[in-house]
């Protein structure tokens, strides 16, 4: 869905006939950019996505504080998994005081719903990553499965609005400043520019194993980087973005 931005207006109108290549055909032309809008499908999905991350940021706030109540009172947690089957165990045999016995088992009734609530929606996730034609390519990127494919190809939308991957690596933020004027070269931390969610997809990713990371850097090595820095090796997750989009796969 294409729209026009805020602050436009139309070129003024001229009485002079105008014949196709002049200068007011051209003008009429040129003067009424475009955005890219996500449709309804699109605003769904990234709605998918950012609710179950929404739930899963409110389970991990609660297991924290059930973590911060046993270490109040000077209890270890011998179990690797606090809150699997011996790590439940575990609590019930703990004799805290009230309110913090109370607190603690609402929040692992609430980490039970909540438990529930994010299997539903990787469920739906799952059923409707299937399909996308985004996510299969995605998932056969190192660290990528299922729920980051889809969320990352939610976040981005239609990638043929992205002309080159450098717009496409620009979009995400995670570019690093640059300031250049004469001789003076500056350059500075990530733009964190564009879509948080998508970054912080892209940051999520793992870092592959040294042989992924050659692999996937020579396969990509017929494309050089054109965002003029030339100080650093660019992040897994900027590799990751942009591709896809330098393979033309997508």
């Amino acid at each position: 869905m294409r729209s026009r931005p805020k602050g436009w207006r139309r070129w003024p109108a001229r009485r002079t006939r105008s014949t196709p290549g002049s200068w007011p055909s051209w003008a009429a032309a040129t003067s009424s950019p475009e955005i890219w809008l996500p449709d309804p499908a699109v605003r769904a999905e990234r709605e998918r996505a950012r609710f179950r991350l929404h739930l899963v940021r409110h389970r991990t706030a609660l297991k924290n504080r059930v973590h911060a109540i046993l270490i109040a009172h000077g209890i270890p947690t011998p179990s690797s998994d606090l809150f699997g089957a011996g790590g439940r165990r575990l609590l019930e045999r703990l004799a805290l005081p009230e309110p913090w016995r109370s607190t603690t088992a609402a929040s692992l009734a609430l980490i039970d719903t909540l438990d529930e609530q994010i299997d539903a929606c990787q469920r739906d996730v799952r059923r409707l990553g299937a399909d996308h034609p985004y996510v299969r390519r995605l998932i056969t990127c190192p660290g990528v499965a299922w729920i980051l494919a889809f969320t990352i190809a939610s976040e981005i939308g239609d990638i043929a609005r992205f002309h080159t991957p450098t717009k496409l690596i620009g979009y995400t933020g995670l570019t690093p400043k640059i300031e250049q004027s004469g001789e003076s070269d500056r350059r500075g931390p990530l733009r964190k520019n564009g879509p948080n969610h998508l970054r912080w997809a892209l940051v999520k990713q793992p870092t592959p194993p040294a042989a992924t990371r050659s692999t996937s850097r020579s396969s990509s090595a017929t494309v050089p980087d054109t965002d003029g820095s030339a100080a650093a090796n660019s992040p897994p997750s900027r590799s990751l973005a942009g591709s896809p989009k330098r393979s033309g796969t997508w």
